[in-house]
């Protein structure tokens, strides 16, 4: 066993907590997953509450999806877990939950990608929304592949969002900020306007957030700014 192992369960057991208690999931929703070595994974066992694991209840799996120990069987949504972590050799951890209100503007159909708080593009970029996925089959790993490899949270069209880090803390706070990202963005539009920042402004906070990531140093076109 991994010199570390216990360390990082305890560590999912504790972000599981912090998503349940936050209410950013609910009953069985949700999973989360730490890459532990270069082609083995821990990640929450299929149909666990979040707010309710054990060190069991965290599957020991390899790199193609195969269970080697735990109780229960691998995530549904491992394959999508597993995608990222092929796609972005840099992360380390992977976090999928269902924040209701950033779910909600998903099902509304109004993207979250327009830049309007100069925190979440300093965190995170921009947070792009993904073509529909029927859950727990492997179109989930397909539509996250054609976007993570140049953004660090997604919402999943109809189905939650998905973040990633360095660490599984840096993962839950983003998870974390989408859904406060979501809440703002509401008031604004219940107020009558949300006011996007203009392209200077984006890429002078890339610059100062992302000074080396050359790829995300000016506005990508998403399309929402004159909404």
């Amino acid at each position: 066993m991994i010199a570390n192992d216990w360390r990082i369960r305890r560590e999912i057991i504790e972000i599981g907590k912090l998503l349940y208690e936050r209410g950013l999931s609910a009953a069985t929703d949700g999973n989360i997953s730490f890459r532990i070595a270069e082609d083995r994974i821990l990640i929450t066992a299929s149909g666990t509450c979040l707010g309710e694991l054990e060190p069991t209840d965290i599957i020991y799996a390899d790199l193609s999806g195969n269970k080697l120990s735990g109780d229960g069987n691998v995530s549904s949504e491992t394959p999508m877990h597993l995608a990222i972590y092929n796609c972005r050799a840099d992360v380390k951890a992977v976090v999928h939950a269902h924040p209701p209100i950033a779910t909600g503007f998903t099902i509304a159909g109004i993207s979250l990608a327009g830049c309007v708080i100069p925190e979440i593009v300093m965190t995170m970029g921009e947070v792009p929304t993904t073509r529909y996925a029927t859950p727990s089959t492997a179109e989930g790993a397909s539509v996250v592949k054609e976007l993570i490899t140049n953004h660090d949270a997604l919402l999943l069209d109809r189905h939650g969002a998905i973040t990633i880090g360095r660490t599984l803390q840096e993962a839950f706070y983003k998870m974390e900020k989408i859904e406060y990202a979501a809440k703002v963005t509401l008031t604004a539009r219940q107020l009558g306007n949300t006011r996007n920042l203009t392209a200077e402004e984006l890429e002078r906070l890339r610059k100062i957030a992302f000074p080396h990531r050359i790829d995300n140093s000016s506005c990508t076109g998403c399309g929402t700014c004159g909404d």
